[in-house]
């Protein structure tokens, strides 16, 4: 019996792609930039951790841009594809008048999209599967051996995003803060899987502004025997300066976010959890 196509096998003719939306900025393939407004009382889409520029109108955030509209890091920073959906999540996690059950919920889907994207940066194997009418389907199965590790504490809140997509993962998890005298990022616990070495890491913290709290996460990795080139870090939102940091430490890491931009919502983990 003719074995049926995989999803992404061409059935027939397809018409000519059309150049996807964020990518009709300049003709120098610069990409749509993050605007801020200057923050107002009644501002339609206030920020808490706006730019403001001196004539009151938006300001370009000042992110390099380089190929295919990724600022120009490194290939190991991957974006997701921007669209309207993304950018209205985005949107109420910074906007300080969302309530917190919208903020939620806007973060929760938000998660959920770069855990899936996450899960897509993981190796599978090819296999044939028989379906109830009897045809042989072509598909995929990814690869045992994978594992999430949380960064404590906002990094909890993408552990459920997790395993709603890998009912069955292991999570471990990471404490790390900043010492009171020196400042420095410090880890006070760490539990993972005993055979961690052996799997491929999803680690996950929502918000990189300085990357010193993910540089100290991975060292720790390290020291129990993950190589760097298996560790995908999952991250909402990012700064040039975290995400370049980390690079220069660990360039094998791959680092999966949804923005790019000098100022990051560090508001995130106290008003997920109702601490704000």
């Amino acid at each position: 019996m003719e074995a049926m196509p995989c999803q992404n096998q061409r059935l027939g003719p397809r018409p000519q792609d059309e150049p996807p939306a964020a990518a009709t900025a300049t003709a120098s393939g610069a990409s749509r930039l993050i605007r801020f407004a200057e923050p107002s009382d009644d501002s339609g889409c206030p920020s808490p951790d706006s730019s403001s520029s001196s004539n009151g109108v938006a300001a370009e955030a000042p992110v390099p841009a380089g190929e295919g509209g990724a600022p120009a890091i490194g290939p190991q920073l991957k974006l997701l594809p921007m669209n309207d959906q993304l950018r209205e999540l985005q949107t109420i996690i910074r906007d300080k008048k969302s309530s917190r059950g919208d903020f939620v919920f806007s973060a929760d889907r938000l998660i959920r999209l770069v855990v899936e994207e996450g899960l897509n940066q993981l190796p599978y194997t090819e296999c044939t599967v028989t379906t109830p009418t009897g045809h042989k389907y072509e598909g995929v199965r990814f690869e045992k051996g994978n594992c999430g590790v949380s960064i404590m504490r906002s990094g909890e809140a993408m552990e459920q995003g997790l395993r709603d997509c890998c009912r069955s993962i292991r999570i471990g998890k990471i404490l790390i803060q900043s010492d009171e005298e020196t400042q420095r990022a410090k880890v006070y616990y760490a539990k993972f899987p005993p055979d961690i070495y052996r799997r491929k890491v999803l680690l996950m913290y929502p918000i990189l502004s300085t990357g010193n709290t993910v540089i100290e996460a991975v060292k720790v990795l390290v020291e129990h025997g993950v190589q760097p080139s298996v560790i995908i870090l999952l991250s909402l939102f990012s700064t040039p300066h975290g995400a370049k940091s980390i690079i220069q430490e660990f360039p094998e890491i791959t680092i999966l976010t949804t923005e790019v931009h000098p100022v990051a919502p560090t508001h995130f983990g106290q008003k997920y959890f109702g601490t704000d």
